[in-house]
């Protein structure tokens, strides 16, 4: 088998399945902030780097960054219609913004520091946009792993599906769709059937800070990949986001300690 089918199959789903249990120990906070890593875009790049050529996937990664925008939207929209909706309404309505913002999505072209400038300005935006609500309290429902190997099999999924679509749709298209909130989908909607619509709102408010590593991720690896070091690319943009990622999570630490 390929090595870069053996990463499609396994490396995301494996991630996702890491973090899921992470977020199951310590709860939606940390698991939303953990989700927000490139856990899934990161390989789906990679994969796109090996099959597309490095100035495909620098182009793919800027639109990966944009793709930031649209989930947030995504987010946003989840959390304020499950105020009052149930799973299936919040997560129509949620994918529905998005398309709608991706839609939107592939008409802008800027430059990648600026689109970088665009998404840090909607991250500082996006807390005050969630509804207010109380601390999640728990459901008495298990959290159960019946749902893992369903997280991990949409991970796959996306995975195959956007790197060997990648030639059809393009850089630009395959980097939006390679930011897909298939953590958000999955995630979001089991932890909202199990254990309630606070639990998921949480969960998806927690996600915000951990858009800036993210962001900080794609912007070095759209920079890096057009000099056509691949490895060199990925280990800084790895390096970098895992800096902003413990940076941001120590802030987090700090505010909630006040």
């Amino acid at each position: 088998m390929a090595p870069t089918l053996l990463l499609k199959l396994l490396l995301a789903p494996a991630l996702i399945g890491a973090v899921t249990l992470a977020g199951r120990r310590w709860g939606p906070t940390v698991a939303g902030w953990l989700s927000a890593f490139p856990i899934v875009a990161g390989p789906v790049l990679l994969t796109i780097t090996a099959e597309q050529g490095p100035e495909f996937a620098a182009s793919a990664a800027q639109g990966t960054l944009s793709a930031v925008l649209a989930v947030l939207a995504f987010s946003v929209a989840y959390a304020r219609v499950a105020m009052r909706g149930g799973i299936a309404v919040s997560m129509l309505a949620a994918l529905a913004v998005y398309a709608l913002a991706v839609l939107g999505l592939k008409t802008l072209a800027i430059p990648v520091t600026a689109c970088f400038a665009l998404v840090i300005a909607a991250l500082l935006v996006t807390p005050f946009l969630f509804p207010k609500i109380a601390a999640p309290a728990p459901s008495g429902k298990p959290a159960g792993a019946s749902d893992l190997p369903w997280r991990m099999a949409a991970a796959a999924l996306l995975v195959l599906a956007v790197s060997y679509g990648a030639a059809a749709m393009g850089p630009r298209l395959s980097g939006i769709f390679a930011m897909f909130p298939t953590m958000s989908t999955v995630l979001v909607g089991f932890s909202h059937a199990r254990q309630g619509n606070a639990f998921a709102i949480a969960l998806l408010r927690g996600m915000v800070p951990g858009y800036y590593a993210f962001a900080v991720f794609c912007l070095v690896l759209s920079q890096l990949l057009r000099d056509g070091a691949v490895a060199q690319a990925f280990g800084a943009a790895f390096a970098c986001a895992l800096a902003v990622q413990f940076a941001t999570k120590s802030v987090i630490t700090r505010m909630q300690a006040r």
